[in-house]
């Protein structure tokens, strides 16, 4: 496809191996960080790699195997840094604030992939077309970004040490609490209905007839309606909850496929479904993390986002394959349709595991909460907006005084001033 001659289900193989390729990786930088308890160090070496692949490309030149390499080492850099960089911010954030948190975090994430195309077209106007200068710009830009994770980014640790290093039967264990299990799950089934960004591209890239020199401009539409729009969700989840502001996100997916083949056209078509799928991507990454955060302790904290995380990207993987061998089957407008259905169905699905349950225990207070008060939440509820701390919060009992937190639960003292 674009040039390349490749059938839709081949694209699609291609496009999802290499998103799923970095799925083990997550998994073992989730649990090497909480095993050795240096998330920042693991984040810096994957933050790294990729800084260093971008510099390799110039010595790769034209050979398969070398480029090859190349972007191997770029996708395992990006499988490490991923968990530990998100655990590290539900560390850092209250519980109450970790919507706008990672809604700042993704805000800042998408101006690099904003900037990055047009960027990278002025550096190449200037330099004649030499795609070297680019590779020494994006490398100069990632250096850049690993000094300041280095020398300003904290890495918070638990307030008690551990008395023993996270062994994987106990990471194991996550699977047993049910709302992790539940997490996992709807991440898992929300991936499965989500396609690649490449095919909505190249959907939108046929429809209009864009030269493909336009092309990589379709995929900074998305990310400037993404920064626009992630810290402004991230802060109406904090307030609404995080549930409604993600589902809502995936509702915006469902009407940016239907628009695909819908009514619209031209200019007005492509502004309205880059700006819903900007709109889809600020309501549901970081907002995921933010639910995942407060039902997740902090011995294992990192293992958890990694593991739903990868269970996502798996997800993506087959999806992928599906929607090419939907399109090479049946024609590209009715596999959107049905993308589309299977949105729907995967929202409902989500609604249903992770509602409130009305049984849902609730922390042991010395008296009934007063409204208003965070202290009425559910603790194993991830839909809750302001999730309490699990332990370390004053004694009612005795003032001043904090009870003692079982092995691999969440501890409060959350600095909140701590670096993002």
């Amino acid at each position: 496809m674009l040039g390349l001659q490749l059938s839709p289900l081949a694209y699609g193989m291609i496009d999802g191996v290499y998103t799923g390729a970095t799925a083990l990786l997550r998994l073992v930088g989730g649990y090497v960080a909480d095993r050795t308890r240096r998330r920042k160090n693991v984040a810096v070496l994957g933050y790294g790699l990729s800084a260093v692949a971008k510099l390799a490309l110039l010595a790769a030149g034209r050979s398969v195997p070398a480029i090859g390499l190349v972007i191997a080492a770029d996708r395992t850099g990006k499988g490490l840094r991923a968990a530990p960089r998100d655990a590290m911010i539900t560390l850092s954030t209250p519980p109450e604030a970790l919507g706008r948190a990672f809604g700042v975090h993704r805000a800042m994430d998408s101006v690099g992939a904003f900037l990055g195309p047009l960027v990278a077209l002025g550096v190449l106007a200037l330099a004649a077309n030499s795609f070297d200068a680019v590779f020494v710009v994006s490398f100069c830009v990632a250096a850049l970004g690993v000094m300041v994770l280095v020398l300003f980014v904290r890495d918070r640790r638990e307030a008690v040490p551990a008395t023993a290093k996270v062994s994987v039967r106990e990471a194991a264990t996550l699977l047993r609490d049910a709302p992790v299990r539940r997490l996992v799950i709807a991440a898992c089934l929300l991936g499965l209905a989500t396609i690649g960004d490449g095919f909505v591209y190249l959907l939108l890239q046929r429809r209009e007839e864009l030269s493909t020199v336009w092309f990589p401009l379709l995929a900074a539409g998305t990310s400037l309606g993404y920064l626009l729009l992630a810290a402004p969700l991230g802060v109406l989840a904090d307030k609404v909850g995080r549930l409604p502001v993600m589902l809502g996100g995936y509702v915006a997916l469902t009407a940016a496929y239907l628009l695909l083949f819908g009514p619209l056209g031209g200019t007005p078509l492509l502004v309205v479904t880059l700006g819903l799928y900007g709109l889809f991507y600020a309501a549901t990454d970081g907002i995921l993390m933010a639910l995942a955060g407060p039902v997740l302790p902090d011995r294992l904290r990192t293992t958890g986002i990694a593991l739903i995380q990868t269970g996502q990207a798996l997800a993506y993987l087959v999806s992928s394959v599906l929607f090419g061998l939907a399109w090479q089957t049946w024609g590209p407008a009715t596999a959107s349709r049905v993308a589309a259905a299977a949105v729907v169905a995967a929202v409902a699905a989500t609604l249903l595991l992770l509602r409130r349950r009305p049984g849902s225990p609730r922390p042991a207070a010395a008296a009934p909460p007063e409204p208003g008060d965070p202290t009425d939440t559910d603790p194993t509820d991830p839909t809750d907006p302001t999730p309490p701390a699990r332990s370390g919060a004053t004694s009612p009992a005795h003032p001043g005084t904090t009870p003692a937190a079982p092995a691999g639960t969440d501890r409060a003292g959350r600095n909140t001033g701590a670096r993002r």
